[in-house]
Order: structure tokens, then sequence, then C-alpha cells
């Protein structure tokens, strides 16, 4: 399929491939690792898939930074490098009648972007750091309030997401599926995502590296995670032991 062909739905208008597959994997990678982790955050229970998530938050993080530079046009972070003015105009433009169109991130959305990266590798590293008991509670306190902030981005980006959807009449959400974006006649002159043969293997890679880490970290932490709070249970017996 070529990057840019005739999309009959939008009146005789095109469309053009700007996600590329490994965006689309690590998108939605990150949404349920990112989900699962906080819904099982205070479960004693299920502490150990709590710890399996944050990991691979901290590895498809990773991985998309180094896709910023190295990524196809619209994955690059030159690609949505924009300034507070520019996503508070961009804002504004919703609520008129002609809205501003963009193919790759708007410049509110690039925000939201930089601040779910920025915000899930502090999440991370003050998780590690709690689970390995440095910092003490400064590092847990610090650990929850970054988790929930990181929420609130996501609320709001998820906000945007359907503003901008309806301003634009455009399902932005289904474009990070297929990786199709309308394109307009105002943003005409926009480069085109390629999507070359080494791409989709590249998302196929990520996708793989993910289950495999799932499915190692639930074999090889199987008896914790089934028994509950066993761990906490041979701590007590410990404690009561040396008494």
């Amino acid at each position: 399929m070529s990057d840019i062909e005739l999309d009959r739905s939008n009146h005789g208008g095109s469309r053009v491939r700007v996600w590329d597959m490994p965006v689309r994997v690590f998108h939605w990678a990150l949404v349920l690792s990112f989900g699962a982790a906080y819904l099982l955050g205070d479960s004693e229970r299920w502490r150990q898939i709590h710890v399996m998530f944050g990991y691979t938050v901290l590895g498809l993080i990773t991985f998309r930074i180094l896709w910023g530079f190295i990524g196809t046009h619209y994955a690059r972070f030159t690609s949505f490098a924009y300034g507070p003015q520019a996503a508070l105009r961009y804002v504004g433009s919703l609520f008129s009648r002609s809205p501003e169109h963009h193919i790759g991130h708007n410049p509110a959305g690039s925000w939201a972007v930089y601040a779910i990266l920025t915000l899930g590798i502090a999440t991370g590293v003050t998780g590690y750091l709690t689970l390995n008991e440095i910092g003490g509670d400064a590092f847990e306190e610090a650990h929850e309030v970054l988790a929930n902030a990181w929420l609130v981005v996501v609320f709001v980006h998820v906000a945007g997401v359907i503003a901008s959807s309806f301003a634009h009449r455009e399902n932005l959400a289904k474009a990070m599926v297929t990786g199709y974006k309308r394109r307009s006649s105002a943003s005409g002159s926009d480069s085109v995502s390629s999507d070359s043969p080494g791409r989709p293997i590249v998302g196929a890679m990520i996708a793989t590296a993910v289950i495999v880490f799932w499915v190692a970290s639930l074999l090889t932490g199987g008896a914790a995670i089934n028994n509950g709070t066993a761990q906490t249970t041979m701590a007590e017996d410990a404690d009561h032991d040396d008494d």
C-alpha cells in the first residue's frame, strides 16, 4: 500500500501514512503497561505484576527516545518541537471556524508527549528506588505523586485527542491504529512518512520483546504472584524467629 492513497470517506481527499509501526506498537503497549501498573499500584498481592509493567514502561520509553532521533519523519522529535505559544495558539484555534491542522503531532499534543515521556521516566526510576528500598519514604511518596501526575496528563491528552477529533472531523485514536491520517489542503506541503519494509520488522520486534519479557517475568515470579503476600509472610516469619 502506498504512503498516500485516495480516501473516499473524506470527499475525494487523501490520507497519509503518518505513524509507523514502531510508534503504534509503542503507543498501545505503553497505554496497557501504564494502565495496568497504575491499577495494581496499591496491591501487595500483585506487586510483582506491577513491577513487571513498570520495567516495561521504562523499556518502551527508552526505545521511544531512541526512535525519536532515528525513526521516520513524524516519529522524530524535530517534527514536533513546538513552543508554548504555538501550543496555546493551537488550542485557541480549536474554538474557531478554521482550526489549525497538523499531519503529525499538533503543538498541544507534542507537549503531552514530552510530559508523558518525562513523567514515565521519573515514575519508573522512583519505583525502582522504592523497590530496592533506596531513599526511604521520600522516593515512595515521590513515586505515587509522579504516577498521579502522569494520570492527570493522560486524561488531559485524551481530552485533547477527543477535542481535536471533533474539530477536524477525524478519528485520531483510529489513526494510531491504522497509521493513516487525513491530509488537508492546509497541510498539503507537509512531508510524508515512509513505512519501509524494515519499519514493520522493528515494530514486530518490540511487540515480541514485550511479550517475551512478560512471559519470563510471570514464570520466574509466579510463586510470589500466585501466593499473594508470600514474600511479606516470609519476612514476618523471619521476624518472629528472631524474636
